[in-house]
């Protein structure tokens, strides 16, 4: 592999788009080698409301990812979630077409394609297959069929789909903005895949995904995907308490939660002050960290006693052998952990990628996308070419001069 093969990531989501790029090296090792985020506009619980802002958004994330790479991004993977998905099962056989009985990339192809051909209503569409399992002659619980010998190959798999117009319409702007989709991946599935251990999925495990607008729910059991779900709650939910509360503008509210927010009020501290200007008030305010715990703990406490509703409602149990593993961006929300363990249980912990230099709950999305395409030997690479109207990545950057031009590009 030469040295100019990349790959890069989409994760449109309620309050951010964030682009994730990463290197092939010769010995087909992937390397995050970049960010580039921005605000998301024209979106709503994760549906895009607005073609036009988003397609700004996604260019501004593009371009910034572009600055800190020194690259010309041109082709994306894109992340699809959102409460309009849906599972269901299905069976495919084929016959092993070599000569010597011997299956390969071409057969495994072939009968995810043949498990695919189920009846759909008009208005969904598939957006990928999970195999939970290959059946080679009759030898059931394969994980991985290739190279074995057989004449006869089964697959039984979970078939991801979701409502045309929702996808369409993301596909649309990422290609109003001048870029070609790679494939298209089950977003709240490579989060999972990246930040779940075979332990905790073969126990049973809820896997959430907290963003700024909703939260998706991915349940494993016995080591397969059962079931996933979308709540439209999320960061934007806690914010607004804040606004209110202090009485000032959602973007004062934002900026103050992520600065100064604990979750705990039992954590919090009473000493730790910040100044508020709080609308129709002539003078500063001064709150403390402990007063502004005392607005978010209880809707934290809400949305993980909403999510534990919900997972009940599935039909699978509230408290699973493997626990639940949390991610997305509320998650970095300080001592939020305390919160989360009287509500689940001890058996709780957050997930964040520790690949890309930061450990940052709110990446596990992006850099989970190209995780689960290089498990699952899905990758296509994208010959990106030098930006000449960017300053270029310098050649033989160490992985932490890399990640300190990209953290230059916050301060």
């Amino acid at each position: 592999m030469s040295s100019g093969e990349y790959i890069a990531s989409l994760d449109l989501g309620t309050s951010q788009v964030r682009i994730i790029v990463a290197e092939i090296d010769p010995d087909g090792w992937v390397q995050i080698i970049g960010v580039g985020t921005s605000e998301a506009k024209g979106m709503k619980k994760g549906a895009i409301i607005n073609i036009d802002q988003a397609v700004q958004s996604i260019r501004e994330a593009v371009e910034h990812a572009e600055r800190v790479v020194g690259i010309e991004i041109s082709e994306v993977y894109v992340g699809v979630t959102g409460n309009h998905i849906a599972l269901q099962t299905s069976h495919g056989v084929v016959a092993v077409s070599s000569d010597d009985r011997e299956i390969g990339q071409h057969d495994i192809d072939r009968v995810l394609q043949a498990a695919q051909v189920i009846p759909l209503p008009p208005e969904r569409t598939i957006i990928e297959v999970v195999p939970k399992q290959f059946i080679v002659d009759g030898l059931d619980d394969i994980r991985d069929p290739n190279g074995m010998m057989g004449v006869r190959l089964e697959v039984e798999a979970i078939i991801v789909t979701g409502t045309k117009t929702m996808v369409d319409n993301l596909m649309r702007s990422v290609g109003k903005a001048s870029l070609n989709i790679a494939g298209q991946v089950f977003l709240p599935l490579a989060c999972s895949e990246l930040s779940l251990s075979e332990d905790e999925k073969n126990l049973g495990v809820v896997m959430v995904d907290i963003g700024g607008g909703t939260t998706s729910l991915t349940v494993y059991q016995q080591g397969h995907l059962a079931g996933t779900a979308v709540i439209p709650i999320g960061g934007e939910y806690i914010t607004n308490d804040i606004a209110i509360g202090l009485r000032v503008k959602t973007e004062e509210a934002e900026a103050i939660k992520c600065k100064y927010g604990s979750a705990s009020t039992a954590h919090a501290s009473d000493k730790e002050t910040f100044p508020v200007q709080m609308i129709g008030a002539a003078e500063e305010n001064q709150v403390s960290q402990a007063e502004l715990s005392m607005i978010i703990e209880p809707r934290v406490a809400e949305m993980f006693h909403l999510i534990r509703q919900q997972v009940k409602e599935m039909g699978f149990p509230d408290q699973p052998p493997g626990g639940y593993v949390l991610a997305g961006g509320v998650m970095a929300t300080k001592d939020i952990i305390h919160v989360a363990k009287q509500q689940f249980g001890d058996v709780v912990r957050i997930a964040a990628p520790n690949n890309i230099g930061v450990k940052e709950p709110s990446y596990a999305g992006g850099v989970g996308m190209i995780h689960y395409l290089q498990k699952r030997g899905a990758l296509r690479f994208s010959e990106m070419v030098e930006s000449t109207s960017r300053p270029k990545r310098k050649r033989g950057l160490s992985p932490f001069e890399r990640v300190k031009s990209w953290l230059n590009e916050f301060i």
